[in-house]
């Protein structure tokens, strides 16, 4: 590795995290959610670390195939169901699951007629409106399907809109819509996210999705990863590659943005926007140097990013830089840059190694 930018990704704490959602939830399996790439983490080496779960959850055909190509058999639940009847083949011989949420998705399934079983979730709207049949439609929904040689009704799911909000009272809402459809029927049930699962322990059932509370990242709008023991699994860091002795009133960084308001040493580190670091982060963002609190100045580049020194005299070439992570909680930089903690972890792009330890 010549560029020193990393992010290092702690096994041990993607476990941790992971036994404390079994602790939280005693009496539900435990659907991991490792889509997008496992939240930015890498998607086989974090399933694979996360081998104690019951099966895991990915958006589409291509990151189960990964999974499948690397050795992973448990099962494996695709959480957009499929995009094309095409896809049904490789559905059924890599022995997946499918999230049903559409009418289109009906027919196709009706149209192939599989041969092999095949473990269909349905999927409710019971609020949120983004995807699953509405309400009024589940009667036919069930009836079709029982209808369907080869297809096995492996339970109803729903997905909730505001959990991450615990005095939001739509989550409560579209549990009771969830339970008057549902409360009757045989069968599994999925509700619960990670922030469900944290803090709506009613909405647990028998299957439960954790995502990014796997990652060690608060679900919650109000409040830290560490505040409920989780363990951040991701540690971005780069290092200084030059500092600068700058005078009262230079200007740092493009557009001239930010100007020192005296005179003071600024670092620049080998990290931006081209490695997934927000370009939207202001002045101020906070960041460590050797471990010891720093901020940005100017706006972020590309690849470098500008730093206030003030205060840190021992800084050198070569000091490390943490972005987020060990020490410096990502959702405070998701807050400081007017975002959201998936969006930080998620846009790491491909240039910036993963060192698993």
């Amino acid at each position: 590795m010549t560029r020193p930018v990393r992010a290092r990704v702690a096994l041990d704490a993607l476990r941790s995290n992971l036994e404390l959602a079994r602790r939280t939830a005693p009496h539900s399996r435990i659907l991991a959610v490792v889509k997008a790439n496992a939240y930015g983490h890498g998607l086989v080496p974090v399933a694979q670390a996360l081998e104690a779960a019951d099966a895991f959850g990915v958006a589409g055909v291509e990151e189960a195939l990964f999974l499948r190509q690397a050795g992973i058999k448990k099962p494996i639940v695709l959480l957009e169901g499929f995009f094309h009847g095409a896809e049904l083949d490789e559905v059924i011989r890599h022995r997946l699951s499918l999230v049903l949420h559409a009418a289109h998705q009906l027919e196709a399934l009706a149209a192939a007629a599989p041969a092999a079983p095949l473990r269909v979730w349905v999927k409710l709207d019971t609020g949120m409106h983004r995807l699953g049949f509405a309400p009024g439609e589940l009667p036919s929904v069930l009836q079709r399907l029982q209808a369907l040689e080869g297809v096995e009704l492996a339970g109803l799911m729903t997905h909730f809109a505001c959990a991450d909000d615990r005095a939001d009272p739509a989550t409560r809402r579209q549990l009771e819509r969830f339970d008057a459809l549902a409360g009757g029927l045989e069968g599994e049930h999925s509700l619960a996210n990670s922030a469900a699962l944290l803090g709506w322990p009613q909405t647990h059932a028998g299957w439960v999705r954790p995502g990014l509370m796997l990652y060690g990242i608060s679900p919650f709008v109000d409040s830290l990863a560490v505040d409920h023991g989780l363990r951040p699994a991701m540690t971005l860091e780069t290092e200084l590659i030059a500092i600068r002795d700058c005078a009262a009133g230079d200007a740092v960084g493009y557009g001239g943005a930010w100007v020192c308001p005296e005179a003071m040493p600024v670092g620049v580190a080998a990290i931006g926007y081209g490695d997934g670091y927000p370009r939207h982060a202001p002045a101020g963002t906070p960041v460590l140097v050797d471990g010891r609190p720093a901020q940005l100045v100017g706006r972020v580049s590309m690849d470098m990013i500008t730093l206030d020194l003030r205060g840190l005299p021992e800084a050198r070439v070569g000091s490390r830089v943490s972005l987020w992570g060990e020490g410096l909680p990502v959702e405070h930089i998701a807050r400081a840059a007017g975002t959201i903690p998936y969006e930080l972890v998620c846009a790491v792009t491909a240039r910036v190694p993963l060192v698993y330890e």
